[in-house]
């Protein structure tokens, strides 16, 4: 049986990950599901800010780490989006968005897409890629 399939690799069983959005608000920085997939469902991350280049990079971390915060339940248990309000974050993180003035009812915010590196169970996204809106208390409504 060796010889026969000598030579042949065994397809990988890896599920695509879908994109990881990052949404800034006034209150909370949240990280969607497919970000927590990527670093691995981590129950702490550091959220790291390079001022040069204008990107925020989370990564996995753990609880010993100086500066992690707490982030995800156990993977199976994390069903929705993970949102850190940790006040020393969300003002750090909000310095690089303009968040426009928001209707009443509705939330400023600004998304954008990262870049994911799940073999170093870190995800970088690049500030100037953010697009700026507003939303409903729930759901989201695009602006031009």
């Amino acid at each position: 049986m060796a010889s026969l399939l000598q030579g042949f690799e065994e397809v990988r069983l890896v599920k695509p990950v879908g994109k990881t959005v990052m949404t800034v608000t006034d209150s909370i920085v949240r990280f969607n599901k497919a970000t927590v997939e990527v670093l691995g469902f981590p129950p702490f991350v550091k959220v790291l800010i390079n001022e040069k280049t204008k990107q925020i990079a989370i990564a996995s971390a753990s609880d010993k780490s100086d500066n992690a915060v707490k982030f995800s339940k156990a993977e199976g248990k994390q069903t929705a989006s993970v949102s850190i309000k940790d006040p020393a974050i969300v003002e750090a993180v909000k310095a690089y968005f303009t968040l426009a003035e928001a209707p009443e009812g509705e939330v400023a915010y600004a998304s954008v897409n990262g870049a994911a590196y799940p073999e170093n169970k870190t995800v970088i996204f690049d500030v100037d890629n953010a697009t700026a809106g507003t939303m409903k208390r729930r759901g989201r409504k695009k602006t031009a």
